[in-house]
């Protein structure tokens, strides 16, 4: 009997060993989106970006214990960096090409520990690579980890490889995190949040974010990130939303020369600078009539960013601090369409974007 015969009948026997658990608890879970961006001032291509791209994998739930592995595909075509080969021919000659290649990302794969202490009191312990984008917003928000530079679009990769501990008690949520950005995890970061839901149609989140990780054992500047979230809903079919954060590095006296120095995780982050970012936003989600054929949400937004020209290291072009965006969402089956009319660079820079994303399973 060779390996893969043995490997086979391993698996076989652990699969069997908690089949009937895994059947009722394990589920499938997988999606194709599309999305292609256009910019208003880009004349040269028919679209300003776009991609089509698979997510599948799998989701556990249990009693005391979660987990998810997704996996995250793209063609050749959508982003990837060329590949160069060399090759040699019989006289010695050097040949190079560049070809494109498929790409596969472990996008997501974390477990949740879960333990009852009683009615009103949950802990939890996660531990793998998730993401957070709490800001509910289609385009601005979760400032405790954006990077200012950058402007999402539906949903922010905001990827941590971390171990956080969570308490639920009642409806509010405490998670503390401690993240890892390389494999010695002598660079990292906490992040703790707090999300606070209420009886009422409220819901208010607070979180804050260091580099607390990169001071133990390297030279650098310690950047304190905090934001706080709030959404009311004054109507079954209106609801008002926004956030608002402080970014500041401190001013210390530190070497730059070092050689375990550090640098800051973004070029802004300048030493004694605060930035202020905020946004508001509004959602209509009709629930009868001809609105609700038409449309399941239409959102409105606006951000602010003092002296956003600061945030760049590139000064030829000239950004204003104030930013937009109107979004159309609809649900259809399995499926959803969203469009967006947003501002670039300058508020009148128009640019639009549509995403449509179909659920398999």
């Amino acid at each position: 009997m060779n390996f893969r015969k043995i490997a086979a009948a391993t698996l076989a026997l652990s699969l069997s060993a908690f089949a009937a658990d895994a059947i009722d608890n394990m589920t499938l879970k997988g999606n194709v989106q599309t999305q292609v961006t256009k910019s208003i001032a880009d004349e040269d291509n028919n679209f300003s970006s776009g991609w089509i791209r698979a997510n599948v994998g799998g989701q556990y739930k249990s009693e005391n214990l979660d987990g998810t592995i997704m996996i995250r595909m793209f063609a050749p075509e959508f982003g990837n960096k060329n590949v160069t080969d060399v090759t040699t021919d019989a006289d010695g000659k050097t040949k190079t090409t560049k070809s494109a290649q498929d790409k596969i990302l472990a996008d997501l794969y974390w477990v949740n520990y879960k333990w009852t202490l009683n009615e009103n009191n949950l802990l939890n312990l996660k531990i793998g690579r998730w993401k957070t984008d709490w800001s509910q917003s289609t385009n601005f928000g979760t400032y405790v980890d954006k990077d200012l530079t950058k402007r999402g679009l539906w949903m922010r990769d905001y990827s941590h490889n971390a171990v956080e501990l969570g308490w639920k008690h009642g409806l509010n949520q405490l998670n503390a995190m401690v993240a890892a950005k390389n494999g010695t995890a002598n660079q990292g970061y906490v992040r703790i949040e707090d999300d606070m839901k209420f009886t009422f149609p409220l819901e208010v989140k607070v979180a804050y974010r260091s580099n607390a990780i990169d001071v133990v054992q390297n030279t650098a500047y310690l950047t304190h990130r905090m934001a706080a979230y709030a959404s009311y809903e004054f109507l079954p079919i209106l609801r008002g939303y926004g956030e608002y954060a402080c970014i500041y590095t401190q001013d210390d006296n530190i070497d730059t020369k070092a050689p375990n120095y550090i640098a800051p995780e973004s070029k802004y982050f300048q030493p004694g600078i605060y930035y202020q970012p905020f946004y508001l936003g509004l959602d209509l989600a009709p629930n009868a009539g001809i609105m609700n054929t038409l449309m399941s949400h239409l959102m409105v937004e606006w951000e602010f960013i003092h002296k956003r020209d600061n945030l760049y290291a590139v000064t030829e072009h000239t950004y204003d601090d104030w930013a937009w965006t109107v979004a159309w969402v609809k649900s259809i089956g399995k499926s959803k369409l969203q469009f967006s009319v947003y501002s670039e660079n300058e508020m009148s820079d128009v640019g639009l974007a549509f995403r449509l994303t179909t659920t398999i399973k």
